[in-house]
């Protein structure tokens, strides 16, 4: 079951694990947050762009128990990292991994088909052209293989008219993602802004857009991760209280972004 540097962390939610390489991916707060922020139905069919090791699938499912989640993922033998988690929580019938890339992976697994579209994409972009394309980090945390727009537009392939899209990303991104919504038919809804604590700049914004929404968009108050003297915050408390077991924390690495 498991490779050379790759672990078993239990995430101490209905007794889920996960298989991570700490060399290559580690989830971090950004994928407990994403999943936090979506809303998801039991009826849902869910699609997750970029899964990476899988652990958005695997809280999804741990949370609302969606009747379907695919997890596409381009690199290979990450792709394999989740497919061997999904098989280790027992969840073959819920989760698939798709290998393949995002930009058309609507060819193969359907258009215009599901309930909920997430991602927690790269980041940065890819200005410098001196990358390695074949790097995992590097691919992880810059816009490589896939860039913003080409996401959104995957996206709205993938979603039903009135299906929601959650995304997290950078503050500095923000135009450009709402440019990009708005050109491919989406409608913004809510943004929540996530600052490290009280007083300091957001680091992440999170974003919630329906394919042919409505107009109205709801700015939701700000969310802090950190208390002044360096512990976590009440609402980040009970997010990852709802990630918890008998009191437990779910336990996750710093993120890979």
């Amino acid at each position: 079951m498991l490779k050379e540097g790759e672990r078993i962390d239990d995430l101490q939610l209905k007794g889920l694990k996960l298989i991570q390489n700490p060399k290559w991916f580690c989830f971090g707060i950004d994928a407990v947050l994403l999943s936090d922020f979506a809303s998801i139905k039991r009826k849902d069919s869910v699609v997750d762009l970029g899964t990476g090791t899988g652990i958005i699938p695997t809280l999804v499912y741990g949370k609302y128990e969606p009747r379907e989640i695919i997890g596409v993922e381009i690199q290979e033998e990450v792709a394999d990292m989740a497919r061997r988690s999904v098989t280790l929580n027992n969840l073959e019938e819920v989760i698939k991994i798709y290998t393949g890339d995002i930009k058309d992976c609507f060819k193969d697994i359907g258009v215009n088909k599901y309930d909920v579209v997430l991602s927690n994409p790269p980041y940065k972009k890819n200005s410098s052209g001196i990358l390695n394309p074949h790097d995992n980090k590097a691919i992880s945390r810059h816009e490589i293989l896939i860039n913003l727009e080409e996401l959104i537009y995957t996206a709205s392939k993938l979603l039903k008219d009135g299906g929601r899209f959650y995304l997290i990303h950078r503050p500095e991104r923000l135009a450009n993602i709402i440019i990009g919504l708005e050109k491919h038919r989406f409608a913004p809804k809510r943004i929540r802004f996530v600052h490290p604590k009280v007083g300091k700049a957001p680091t992440m914004v999170l974003v919630e857009a329906t394919r042919f929404g409505g107009d109205f968009l709801k700015v939701e108050e700000p969310l802090y991760v950190y208390n002044d003297d360096g512990t976590y915050s009440e609402e980040i408390n009970r997010i990852y209280g709802r990630c918890q077991n008998e009191g437990e924390n779910i336990s996750c690495c710093n993120s890979n972004r």
